[in-house]
């Protein structure tokens, strides 16, 4: 690798770890870790708050067994439900509860003001227009 090419590569690692471990913190502080807001949010988003767990995992980028296991953690603490899938005897679907709803609703403008101070209020405009474009370059290969 380029001398260019491995500090490029270095200062984006060190830029997601600044980043993830600063909205992670300030998620923790309102009893959320990434994962669970990442899960809530993306249920949010979807018809009845519902989604088979296949659907959601290809959603999120994550595999079954990982989603599986991560949502009976939430299903224990209330904040999702899981109810049997009647065309897929091996999947179900993943169900956002209302304390689900509530914990996604009062963390929603923590977590919009943490990822504006660790990440947007950072970076001018045309960073932010410059990131997007590669994130959607890289995305597409």
């Amino acid at each position: 690798m380029h001398p260019d090419e491995e500090r490029a590569w270095r200062a984006f690692l060190r830029l997601v770890v600044t980043v993830q471990s600063g909205t992670a913190r300030d998620l923790a502080a309102v009893g959320l870790s990434e994962p669970d807001y990442e899960v809530l949010s993306t249920l949010s988003e979807r018809p009845g708050h519902t989604s088979t767990l296949r659907d959601q995992a290809e959603k999120m980028g994550w595999s079954r067994s990982r989603l599986s296991r991560h949502a009976t953690r939430m299903e224990a603490r209330g904040l999702l439900r899981r109810e049997p899938d009647p065309t897929d005897g091996r999947g179900c679907f993943l169900v956002l509860t209302e304390q689900g709803l509530t914990e996604l609703e009062n963390a929603a403008p923590a977590h919009v003001e943490s990822v504006r101070r660790h990440f947007i209020d950072r970076l001018a405009p045309e960073d932010l227009a410059a990131i997007e474009q590669i994130a959607r370059r890289v995305d597409d290969s």
